[in-house]
């Protein structure tokens, strides 16, 4: 069964593409225009008939950090303001800034960070999972 996900995705592709622009009065100034923040082939979506849909917000303040957790599905992270730095198990860590994106893989221990000293982080996080499944499973460290 194809995943409903799939249209939605190719939907959201076609808006950061110049056909979009064109066939949209991208000419009009007074027609907003999507932003390609991220464009992500991941792997480990769910293929479930229905899945469900997480928006979140989270803000750090400086030094706090996340538990030490994995994920079942992939998480997308947009950092609003500050600066957010993601550790994965066996990988340096990455460090994103207001207005940028990244995606954490499913299924590999991290912990996320706000590294400064004196200013917050505030993040959005999208998050696609089969049904009933927790945001994230806690790992023992």
């Amino acid at each position: 069964m194809r995943s409903p996900l799939i249209p939605c995705i190719a939907l959201i592709a076609s808006l950061g593409s110049p056909a979009w622009a064109q066939q949209h009065g991208a000419a009009d100034p007074n027609i907003a225009k999507p932003n390609m923040v991220l464009q992500q082939v991941v792997e480990g979506l769910p293929t479930d008939g229905k899945q469900t849909v997480r928006v979140m917000t989270a803000t750090f303040k400086p030094g706090d950090k996340t538990v030490y957790h994995t994920h079942r599905f992939p998480v997308t992270v947009y950092v609003l303001e500050g600066a957010f730095t993601l550790e994965l198990d066996g990988r340096p860590p990455l460090t994103v800034k207001a207005g940028e994106a990244l995606v954490e893989p499913p299924k590999v221990p991290m912990t996320g960070y706000n590294r400064s000293a004196t200013e917050p982080t505030k993040v959005v996080i999208f998050y696609v999972s089969a049904n009933d499944t927790p945001f994230l499973d806690l790992m023992g460290h």
